[in-house]
C-alpha cells in the first residue's frame, strides 16, 4: 500500500507560480511512477503530468513548458511546479502512484483557484 498527501493548493493569480507537493509513504519501492492529474468541475480528470523511475517524463500539450514535474528523497516526494498560470488551470489536482504491478493510489486532491 503507498498512501499520498498532497499540499500546496490555493489561490493564485493569472500569470502566478504554484507548487504542489506529494509526500508518499508506505510501500514506495513498490511504485514505478508518479503522476499528477487535474479536475475541473464538469469536466473529465485529466492527466496534466508523468514521471517514471526509467526517466521518462510526460505533460499534457496544455501545460507543456509551464509545469514541470519532479521527484526528490528517494521517489518519497514528488513536485508539480506550475508557472504562468491560466484560469482555465483551475482545478482540483491529484498525486496518483502507479505500481508495477498496474495498482493505483491517489491522493485526496488540492484546490487550485487561478483568479484575479
Amino acid at each position: 500500500q503507498v498512501q499520498l498527501v498532497e499540499s500546496g493548493g490555493g489561490l493564485v493569480q493569472p500569470g502566478g507560480s504554484l507548487r504542489l507537493s506529494c509526500v508518499a509513504s508506505g510501500s514506495i519501492f513498490s511504485v514505478s511512477g508518479m503522476r499528477w492529474y487535474r479536475q475541473a468541475p464538469g469536466q473529465e480528470r485529466e492527466l496534466v503530468a508523468a514521471i517514471s523511475r526509467g526517466g521518462n517524463i510526460n505533460y499534457a500539450d496544455s501545460v507543456k513548458g509551464r509545469f514541470t514535474i519532479s521527484v526528490e528523497n528517494v521517489w518519497r516526494t514528488v513536485y508539480l511546479q506550475m508557472n504562468s498560470l491560466k484560469p482555465e488551470d483551475t482545478a482540483v489536482y491529484y498525486c496518483n502512484a502507479v505500481a508495477w504491478d498496474t495498482r493505483e493510489y491517489w491522493g485526496q486532491g488540492t484546490q487550485i483557484t487561478v483568479s484575479s
